[in-house]
């Protein structure tokens, strides 16, 4: 269980390196147009993002 967690997290920090590696310049403007949102518009990609998540790892479990 623990190996699988870790390799989770490898993955993840993989996933969330390409693009600033790739275009550092588009993830900057990206990360400013963030910063520009509401609390309420971070919130509910928070939760768009954590609600697919776990209907994937219900998919793949």
């Amino acid at each position: 269980m623990l190996e699988q967690l870790l390799i989770a997290l490898a993955l993840m920090l993989i996933i969330e390196g390409i693009l600033p590696m790739a275009s550092p310049m588009r993830w900057r403007k990206m990360f400013e147009q963030l910063l520009r949102l509401e609390d309420g518009q971070i919130r509910f990609f928070g939760l768009c993002s954590a609600l697919v998540g776990l209907i994937l790892l219900l998919c793949v479990s």
